[in-house]
């Protein structure tokens, strides 16, 4: 594959799960609190708020890396379809009509991680080749 081809799987991987590094890191401290009220106000434990910061940005990272990249985009495409459906699934708004479509369209960026793996530039392929 050219190098350009490989650049661009790269950069696929930083952008869909870029997001995910940011967002979970701002949900530690003041708005920690916050985003806890929050998933209990949808009727979610706000115990679960360590896990979900922990599979934001180990997943995301890893997804980075391309090290387990296909186990861990499976579980951010799991996590962010049931995002959509917790928080996003109000219809009458149009805003969280869009917000559950972005959902949708990166977990499918992420299933496409799935299917296809990290590409030539990822820790996954240096060790298959090993």
């Amino acid at each position: 594959m050219r190098s350009y081809a490989n650049a661009v799987e790269l950069a696929g991987r930083i952008l869909v799960a870029g997001l995910f590094v940011i967002a979970g890191l701002g949900k530690i401290g003041a708005a920690y609190a916050g985003t806890q009220g929050y998933m209990q106000a949808q009727g979610l434990p706000g115990a679960l708020l360590p896990l979900v910061i922990a599979l934001e940005v180990g997943g995301a990272l890893l997804v980075i890396a391309g090290l387990w990249t296909r186990f861990a985009a499976l579980a951010l495409a799991a996590f962010t379809l049931a995002a959509a459906l917790v928080f996003h699934a109000n219809f009458a708004d149009p805003m969280q009509q869009v917000m559950f479509m972005k959902n949708v369209a990166i977990a499918g960026g992420f299933l496409f991680l799935v299917a296809h793996g990290a590409g030539t530039w990822s820790i996954d392929a240096r060790r298959s080749r090993g």
